[in-house]
C-alpha cells in the first residue's frame, strides 16, 4: 500500500507542475509587449508608447 500512495503523490505533483507551466505559458502569450506599438485601422494611425 505505501508504494501506491507514493505513486499517487507523484502523479498529483506532476499534474500541479503541468498546470503551473501551462498557466505561465498562457500568461506570457497574453502579456502586452513593451515598447512602441503602431496600429493602422479605419480610424487612422495610432502610435502608443508602452
Amino acid at each position: 500500500m505505501p508504494g501506491n500512495r507514493n505513486i499517487l503523490y507523484l502523479i498529483i505533483g506532476a499534474l500541479v507542475v503541468v498546470v503551473g507551466v501551462l498557466g505561465y505559458n498562457l500568461y506570457q502569450a497574453k502579456k502586452q509587449p513593451d515598447g512602441l506599438q503602431i496600429n493602422v485601422g479605419p480610424g487612422g494611425v495610432k502610435i502608443q508608447n508602452k
